[in-house]
């Protein structure tokens, strides 16, 4: 399965992006989706994740209640919308699949990841 995400950029604290994560080599509905980040000097960090179907979600506390995970199984992709951002927000975002089990904050539980992008807010 291959991942390609997209969307990330500069933005002003308080503003919104929206990633998008394009997934090929794969039935979508067949992976849980995860979003993970990394900032320079620190280790991966879980943000989102949502099962096959988009029933179960979860969130990492840091950003619950400002970023939104979804995903379109007939288009082959998931998304984070990520509002109100904070200065503590920049790094790169990767989505990640996991094939098995449920869904899971544990980024060694996820088998297939993507390059990530770049997100970098500025005060």
């Amino acid at each position: 399965v291959q991942l390609v995400e997209s969307g990330g950029g500069l933005v002003q604290a308080g503003g919104s992006l929206r990633l998008s994560c394009e997934v090929s080599g794969a039935t979508l509905s067949d992976y849980i989706m995860g979003w993970f980040r990394q900032s320079p000097g620190k280790e991966r960090e879980f943000v989102a994740a949502i099962s096959r179907i988009g029933r179960n979600i979860r969130y990492a506390d840091s950003v619950k209640g400002r970023f939104t995970i979804s995903r379109d199984n007939a288009k082959n992709t998931v998304a984070l919308q990520m509002n109100s951002l904070k200065l503590e927000d920049t790094a790169v975002y990767s989505c990640a699949a996991n094939y098995y089990g449920s869904v899971n904050h544990e980024a060694s539980a996820y088998c297939c990841w993507g390059q990530g992008t770049q997100v970098t807010v500025a005060s």
